[in-house]
């Protein structure tokens, strides 16, 4: 699942952007409203979770922003306002959900799991290019029917390039979205992965699945596979 999160408290941010990326979920983590509402515009996130009080605008605003411009994904409130009044206002303003902070993560994941039922358009649970498809529900992987182990790592990359099949996705975004844009891991962790994953999923005699777009960044080849 493509999850935004907007959440400027950093200890925070990094504990729930850890336990959301556990449960395979791809992640984008910002700490600002102007951030929140720009990502959200770009990008198709399946589920949007938002800070009530964030710097230079206030999720409130967000929310209905996006509204206004018929963004339809799943938003949730997460904050420390807990007033009824609160809790009406943001549902009002468009949110699906609201979960006062604190919270336990796994109560947030189950809210996180309703909304996507809730929603008109379901979650896309199959991605397939050619004999390969990757299941967004249950995480498994296979070619020609035959069922491909994966670590998370490996399946987050292969998500990522596989609901991005048309587009080469820049070395910058697949490191940040992987490991996070302030992680220590060393510069050729990126290629090490692909090689590990082409190792797996590659059949003999046929191009990679993953294709380098040298200088830039990476795609999956969807043609001739």
């Amino acid at each position: 699942m493509n999850i935004l999160l907007a959440e400027d408290d950093v200890r925070l941010g990094k504990i729930m952007t850890h336990l959301l990326k556990k449960e395979f979920h791809l992640v984008d983590w910002v700490t600002s409203g102007k951030e929140a509402y720009d990502n959200a515009r770009i990008y198709n996130y399946d589920v949007i979770i938002l800070d009530w009080m964030l710097p230079g605008e206030s999720g409130l605003s967000v929310c209905k922003r996006l509204r206004e411009k018929e963004i339809q994904s799943g938003i949730l409130f997460v904050t420390a306002k807990d007033a009824n009044e609160d809790i009406i206002t943001g549902l009002d303003s468009g949110a699906d959900d609201y979960i006062v902070k604190p919270f336990e993560f796994n109560e947030l994941s189950a809210r996180i799991r309703a909304i996507c039922r809730r929603k008109e358009k379901p979650v896309e649970e199959l991605i397939t290019i050619k004999d390969f498809s990757l299941n967004l529900n249950t995480h498994e992987c296979k070619r020609n029917g035959y069922i491909i182990d994966l670590t998370k790592k490996e399946y987050q990359l292969l998500e990522l390039l596989m609901r991005n099949a048309n587009q080469v996705l820049t070395r910058e975004i697949l490191f940040e979205k992987l490991w996070g844009y302030d992680s220590e891991v060393s510069d050729n962790a990126l290629d090490a992965l692909v090689k590990l994953v082409r190792k797996k999923v590659d059949v003999p005699d046929k191009p990679s699945l993953i294709q380098n777009v040298r200088g830039i960044g990476y795609k999956v080849r969807n043609s001739n596979v």
